[in-house]
């Protein structure tokens, strides 16, 4: 059985939605038998790269609101974030387009080391706050997963895993899919959003008895998201 999921790694949203599956996974006596295919999705592919700005400062700006209020918009994801085991430190993370590092998921994907590489990549933009638009910070990261350094400097130039991440994202906008993290149980079942672990846990129940891949009509649950316009709610 499967679970397709589609994220992005500069949103908070998708990091709880990934702790809180986890956690229902735990609950689930069939978890080894299901296979987790992540897939790439941009919030912002055209967001300039800016480590040196300030987070809230910048979020003000693009949202047009006041600094207060930017950061009040952030204690909703810092909560949920806290609630998941996940201590957000949204004051210096780092503006960074995440294209290179869905590059490198894209590699991962082909070394089953997917999961290994989006927990890396989550924690480097949310916890560690580094800028994952740098190279050197690619190798680093690259290398902790189980990467070699050359394998990383031919991802980051790679024709092919650049259009697979395209592709991820044609394939997303062929679902309707507009906000992440978006999670597919077998073709059938989707939720939206960053849901509890006992809904996870009842989706994958149902999906495990059913087991019926290649259903057309999807059935979604929705939650805490982040949309293409960078509202996180």
């Amino acid at each position: 059985m499967k679970i397709d999921i589609w994220s992005d790694i500069r949103c908070p949203f998708c990091y709880v939605g990934k702790k809180k599956l986890e956690k229902a996974m735990e609950q689930f006596p069939h978890a080894d038998k299901v296979e987790l295919v992540w897939h790439s999705f941009q919030l912002d592919p055209q967001l300039k790269t800016q480590p040196e700005r300030d987070p809230f400062e910048f979020f003000s700006e693009i949202k047009g609101i006041s600094e207060s209020q930017a950061k009040l918009m952030h204690q909703h994801a810092y909560n949920a974030g806290k609630e998941a085991g996940i201590e957000f430190n949204f004051e210096q993370q780092k503006i960074a387009n995440s294209f290179k590092g869905h590059l490198l998921i894209q590699l991962a994907k082909e070394k089953n080391l997917a999961n290994e590489m989006e927990e890396a990549l989550f924690s480097a933009q949310f916890i560690e706050a580094k800028n994952i638009d740098d190279e050197a910070t690619l190798i680093e990261i690259g290398k902790k997963v189980g990467l070699t350094e050359e394998e990383v400097q031919n991802a980051l130039k790679s024709d092919d895993l650049a259009y697979k991440v395209k592709q991820d994202m044609n394939t997303a906008g062929n679902l309707g899919i507009n906000s992440v993290p978006f999670f597919v149980f077998n073709d059938k079942y989707a939720i939206s959003g960053a849901q509890q672990p006992p809904v996870f846990l009842e989706i994958l129940e149902k999906s495990w008895k059913e087991f019926s891949a290649g259903d057309n009509g999807l059935q979604i649950i929705e939650g805490d998201s982040c949309d293409a316009d960078g509202n996180c709610n």
